[in-house]
């Protein structure tokens, strides 16, 4: 029997620090809308800090 496809597992991508490259969050995109990379400032708990974080590839 075929695993049904979740509409969520398309959609999700990886962030990644960009200052000690951990990948912590993983967030959806609507990739019709938003064609460009996301870059978002988000708590790294390596870095005990607030990070930039950027999209990776899966």
């Amino acid at each position: 029997m075929a695993k049904a496809k979740s509409k969520f597992s398309e959609n999700l991508i990886k962030l990644k620090c960009g200052v000690c490259g951990k990948i912590n969050y993983f967030t959806r995109k609507n990739k019709k809308l938003v064609e460009r990379k996301i870059s978002l400032q988000k708590y790294c708990s390596r870095c005990r800090k607030r990070t930039e974080h950027k999209e990776v590839k899966k």
